[in-house]
């Protein structure tokens, strides 16, 4: 790797983490209530929206209710965008007469934004109206990331209490997420990108002439208002792009700052939520550990993609064609990359992006290497707890360190403890669901696609690679994460429904034995620490828990990793 690329690695890293303290120590301050300047100012409007509601924010909630408090806005949520969708020809802020969605894209497109996946078998621009995108998407991206957010907290307060029946309130959690964290911050940068070009407009699509004349004397550039969405995409780990080639397009992502802080936007709420985590556990030495163990996995793979990626293809080698790396990124495998970004950006940003659920792309990620391509689809694979989802990585990764602890508990005969709260066989049942769901979502979906006409016959590569796309979609759609291997043409019924389904139980199959867990932990007493007891906070246990993620990534999927990539790179170096 040259300089210029370590650099660039540095730089993002370093303004990660300087970035997650202050914002993570700022979000426990507003889940806890605490007084804070915002919260003079947007107040009153909180208030409002308990009045309008009939909510009443101080009364707490048990996890059951927790869960069908989220279940049922979750459910109205997706009703709502798919009805957009379905009306979108009637419906005002549609200049470009966009007809209505057909119903199979439509239920699938409302499952993945209300599910915080934002999986898109369709083109943005040449599908959804103005309203539809503003209205319906945009929406889902605030209020998906902030139940993801409210999950978490509702975790937390299963460490924090002692014989409680409750874990908080649904209502008031995703509702100070959204008005104190998540709208701010994507008001802050949405200026910036549209500062800095990205379209912002509700204009028409605009004809133009070409520079250069040929058979056709004009192009209509698509535009609209992408500035806000791309801000809380990438803030709410959400990925939907509002043009299909999404930040590849030089209107969502136009200069190197504005892909810099698009990058460093998808990773800093989790990031930060390791700091929220230890403040409000009241041990910040916790949060630590966490965040350690996400970064080390990270960096380690996102060398493993870029060392690929400039290695290029051995093919081509053997022709003659010039694939060395020099100090401004040339060379290296650049196909399906923007060469204003390079490969060590395009590979920051495929790491990053699969490894938050985020699923934004400003490179396409089925034009990797075969091992390039694998490392995005094996952080999805992961769990998406490689800092993951804003809220949703962490509370994956809390039930990694569980998993940890009770294995450690068995390996010196002690009951497992994590945080005062004792690991008893329900919480391992629990975890266990946790682990399984996805796992079966992605395996199975990819063995029924690969066993009937309807799945084969929508794979444009033959063999290893069309495999791999078929598994990237499914990792992608049960990870809540919405990237894809984009040689798919996934926007049929039968992938419209099986992602779907897919996406439904990669969300709500794992957001309901978590909060069972919270409730369980909060109805728990707090043992004290003994000498006997499991430091969580050192790095010995930094490295059982990034040993206990990789093995059961390794263990689900390596064998039909096998199958994909493994097979396509064996291939690849053997000239064919």
């Amino acid at each position: 790797m040259t300089a210029n690329g370590l650099l660039q690695i540095t730089l993002y890293f370093v303004a990660l983490l300087l970035l997650a303290k202050p914002l993570g120590v700022y979000m426990a301050a507003v889940y806890e209530n605490r007084p804070l300047f915002l919260k003079r100012l947007l107040g009153p409007l909180e208030t409002g929206f308990y009045r309008l509601s009939g909510v009443n924010p101080e009364q707490e909630m048990g996890w059951k209710s927790y869960v069908a408090a989220l279940l049922w806005f979750n459910v109205f949520g997706g009703l709502a965008v798919f009805a957009l969708q379905m009306l979108q020809a009637y419906l005002p802020l549609n200049p470009q007469q966009m007809a209505n969605v057909t119903v199979d894209s439509a239920f699938n497109t409302a499952v993945s934004f209300a599910t915080n996946t934002n999986w898109q078998g369709y083109s943005g621009e040449t599908t959804m109206s103005y309203l539809t995108q503003m209205l319906g998407l945009s929406v889902q991206n605030f209020v998906s990331a902030a139940t993801g957010m409210a999950v978490l907290v509702a975790m937390i307060r299963g460490f924090q209490r002692a014989h409680a029946d409750s874990i908080g309130n649904f209502w008031a959690d995703l509702t100070r997420g959204t008005l104190y964290i998540l709208l701010p911050l994507s008001l802050v940068l949405a200026l910036v990108l549209a500062g800095q070009g990205v379209v912002q407009t509700f204009k028409p699509y605009q004809t133009v002439p070409l520079v250069e004349q040929a058979e056709n004397t004009t192009q209509t550039l698509a535009v609209g208002p992408a500035a806000s969405q791309i801000a809380i995409k990438q803030l709410g780990t959400n990925g939907g792009g509002f043009f299909n080639a999404n930040s590849a397009h030089p209107f969502e992502n136009p200069t190197p700052l504005t892909n810099f802080l698009e990058m460093l936007a998808i990773l800093l709420i989790p990031a930060a939520l390791c700091h929220t985590f230890g403040t409000m556990v009241g041990d910040p030495r916790q949060g630590w550990a966490i965040l350690s163990a996400m970064t080390l996995v990270l960096l380690s793979l996102l060398f493993v993609t870029v060392g690929y990626e400039q290695g290029g293809n051995p093919a081509l080698t053997a022709l003659g064609v010039e694939q060395s790396v020099s100090e401004d990124q040339s060379g290296g495998n650049m196909e399906g990359k923007e060469t204003r970004f390079g490969i060590v950006n395009s590979a920051i940003w495929a790491t990053a992006t699969t490894a938050a659920s985020n699923g934004s792309v400003n490179a396409m990620h089925d034009s990797f290497t075969p091992l390039g391509g694998m490392i995005p689809m094996w952080l999805i694979q992961l769990g998406e707890v490689i800092f993951g989802g804003v809220g949703s990585g962490l509370y994956g990764m809390l039930i990694f360190a569980l998993i940890a602890v009770f294995v450690a508990g068995l390996m010196i005969g002690r009951t497992p403890e994590y945080l005062g709260k004792k690991i008893e066989a329900f919480e391992m049942k629990m975890a266990a669901v946790v682990i399984l769901i996805p796992a079966f979502f992605i395996l199975g979906g990819t063995a029924l696609a690969v066993m009937v006409e309807a799945g084969k016959s929508a794979v444009a590569n033959p063999g290893a690679h069309g495999f791999s796309e078929i598994l990237y979609a499914f990792s992608s759609a049960a990870g809540n994460n919405g990237s894809a291997f984009a040689g798919l043409s996934a926007n049929s019924p039968f992938y419209n429904i099986a992602l779907a389904i897919a996406m439904l139980a990669g969300r709500y199959g794992i957001i309901i034995p978590v909060l069972a867990i919270a409730g369980s932990l909060a109805a728990k007493k707090t043992v004290p620490s003994t000498v006997g007891t499991l430091p969580t906070h050192t790095p010995l246990f930094v490295m059982l828990l990034i040993g206990t993620v990789v093995l059961v990534g390794a263990l689900t999927f390596v064998p039909a990793l096998a199958l994909g990539p493994v097979v396509e790179y064996l291939v690849m170096v053997n000239g064919k």
